[in-house]
């Protein structure tokens, strides 16, 4: 006969055997704990599209035509293998880069993003104060909807850039600059890959216009998102940094103001205006890099405009390896598009960006609970690129090359 540990002989459980076990918590309903229950961006899209109306979520979440070039972004990150050292003392890891002359406690910055307080009331206000606490950067857009100087008194200690736009009109260009320098922004980001605008074929099917429209559709929509309307419909109506009040689709609005005959003369322009640091946003080929950085800018940002302008544009995080073998030291190299972790940044960083923007991961804390959603956005990819690094055997940002990482 086997022997039968006393372990493992059946006997009916004792009350006080159970009472340990009983552990019930009282449901939490409030957006404090909402938000803690996200320990991912993934998680904190979920929220953000049970609680925002369609036309807005999807003017986030959408791409250009078929979103080709945005699902091939966010699958080369995930076609990365890390490759980790052991036997590491790695207790204390340092996030903190350099990038354009100052110090960001974390290597990723705010991207900018229009129309930012359709997504959720705050907007704007709600990116910068949570980018000034973190003492990371925060990029405004031309077609923010706070102006320059709003954002610059909500956030006085925080790092502001500025993305510009070029207008036909140059002068009201001039104006948008000389605006910038005066609430002391210190760098520049002109974005160069939108001569025309891109095929948002989601907002072509909500019918999305600026503001939104109150349609039969939209109002049936919203009876399933009233925080969100009344948000809306409390505050002060949608206005821009730098646009007159305008009513159309988001497409007509960049055809009719932008500029589709622009040059790399105009960067030699924007350089003998504009005495900051100086980054071109929207680099797709080695080729245009090298030409930008001659032109004299301080800074690029490897972007296909998070997929939303030409679909089946090359991926920044395939082109930042060779971007890197010619540039690094020469210039601030920056990337974005597809991040959604941070292992995403530090694989980014290992392959040459000295620094990373996020846009679509910020505004999905946005819409889940405004500026304490933005908040948990910063924790939870901090604590991504901690782990990640410790994980790697890597206690500094500068530490990471291109051995920690390979495409399989």
């Amino acid at each position: 006969m086997s022997y039968t540990p006393e372990a493992l002989k059946r006997r009916i459980p004792k009350v006080a055997d159970l009472a340990p076990l009983m552990q019930f918590k009282k449901p939490e309903f409030s957006q404090s704990a909402r938000l803690g229950r996200a320990n991912t961006i993934g998680d904190l899209r979920a929220i953000a599209k049970r609680r925002t109306p369609t036309a807005p979520f999807d003017y986030t979440d959408g791409a250009a035509e078929a979103e080709i070039t945005l699902r091939r972004a966010r699958e080369a990150f995930l076609d990365l293998e890390f490759r980790p050292g052991i036997l590491r003392n790695v207790e204390k890891v340092d996030t903190s880069v350099t990038v354009l002359g100052k110090e960001s406690a974390l290597p990723f910055g705010i991207a900018p993003t229009g129309f930012t307080r359709m997504m959720q009331s705050e907007g704007e206000y709600a990116g910068s104060q949570a980018a000034e606490a973190a003492g990371i950067p925060y990029t405004l857009s031309t077609m923010g909807t706070a102006s320059i100087e709003d954002v610059a008194q909500a956030a006085p200690s925080g790092r502001n850039w500025f993305q510009l736009y070029l207008w036909t009109d140059r002068e009201r260009s001039m104006e948008l600059i000389e605006r910038a320098a005066a609430a002391g922004n210190d760098t520049l980001m002109v974005t160069v890959d939108t001569a025309v605008a891109g095929a948002r074929l989601r907002d072509v099917r909500n019918g999305m216009t600026i503001p939104p429209a109150l349609t039969v559709k939209t109002v049936i929509d919203a009876s399933y998102r009233p925080a969100w309307w009344f948000n809306f419909l409390t505050h002060e109506p949608l206005a821009f940094a730098s646009l007159n009040r305008y009513s159309g689709t988001v497409a007509d609005l960049i055809n009719s103001m932008f500029d589709p005959t622009l040059t790399f003369d105009d960067l030699d322009w924007l350089r003998e205006v504009w005495k900051g640091n100086l980054v071109v946003k929207g680099i797709q080929t080695l080729d245009d890099a090298k030409k930008v950085v001659d032109h004299g800018a301080d800074g690029i940002v490897l972007s296909n405009h998070g997929g939303r302008q030409l679909d089946r544009a090359p991926i920044p995080l395939r082109l930042l390896p060779d971007v890197a073998a010619e540039l690094k030291g020469k210039t601030s190299i920056m990337l974005d598009t597809g991040i959604m972790s941070g292992g995403d940044i530090v694989a980014a960083l290992a392959l040459g960006a000295d620094f990373t923007l996020i846009g679509r991961a910020y505004l999905y804390g946005l819409m889940a609970g405004g500026r304490a959603g933005v908040d948990r956005t910063i924790t939870i990819l901090a604590k991504e690129i901690t782990r990640t690094m410790q994980l790697l055997g890597v206690t500094r940002v500068e530490d990471l090359t291109p051995d920690h990482v390979r495409f399989l």
